[in-house]
């Protein structure tokens, strides 16, 4: 923008910001949505943890190019977007929870069209968005990956405790390590073994 207004500088900024601190966000359409349904929407979401908000495409598009961000092809016809931030009891949102709220509200009102997002600086389409929404909530889905896996309890507990706001980096992180940990229990097994396997041929030549 050349000689932009004070004003466009400023939500420009702020969506930078909100980029940067949302765990993720997801584009939507609402042409056709009356006020009412809006405040539907807006309160569902809220409730897990998203925020909703109008922008110019113009100054989303700018926004979305100083945080390298590719989104050009979501930012056609009016756009509103879901930004993951926290839920009312002041714990971190679920960007899947947000998806399912959209997905779910989207079955009832047409007019609400998901566009893509995006996740960990990656451009989301709409059927990413839709296959999010099929994820189980945060909290589940952590209390099945403790029950999956065979880590020593105080080990996964300080892991838990460990992760970051942003779940799907956290649960990369967890799947890696126990991977690693399977890793190093089999090559200390396979070595063992050859170990055995020595020290018996070793006594039959003597």
């Amino acid at each position: 923008m050349q000689n932009p207004r004070p004003e466009k500088v400023a939500v420009v900024n702020e969506l930078k910001q909100r980029f940067a601190e949302s765990e993720g966000t997801i584009l939507t359409e609402y042409r056709g949505l009356d006020v009412a349904a809006m405040a539907e929407l807006r309160n569902a979401l809220r409730a897990v943890g998203g925020e909703y908000k109008i922008y110019k495409n113009t100054l989303v598009r700018l926004a979305a190019r100083d945080c390298e961000l590719e989104l050009e092809a979501l930012l056609v016809g009016p756009t509103a977007l879901a930004f993951v931030s926290q839920r009312a009891d002041g714990c971190a949102g679920d960007v899947a929870a947000v998806a399912k709220a959209l997905r779910d509200f989207a079955k009832n009102n047409a007019e609400l069209v998901i566009k893509g997002g995006v996740l960990n600086d990656q451009t989301l389409t709409s059927e990413h968005v839709k296959a999010l929404a099929t994820l189980p909530p945060r909290e589940v889905l952590l209390a099945q990956l403790a029950g999956a896996f065979a880590a020593p309890t105080t080990k996964f507990a300080r892991l838990l405790a460990a992760l970051p706001q942003n779940f799907a980096y956290a649960l990369n992180a967890l799947i890696k390590k126990q991977q690693s940990t399977q890793a190093t229990s089999t090559q200390a097994t396979s070595t063992q073994a050859t170990s055995n396997q020595t020290q018996s041929n070793q006594t039959e030549e003597a």
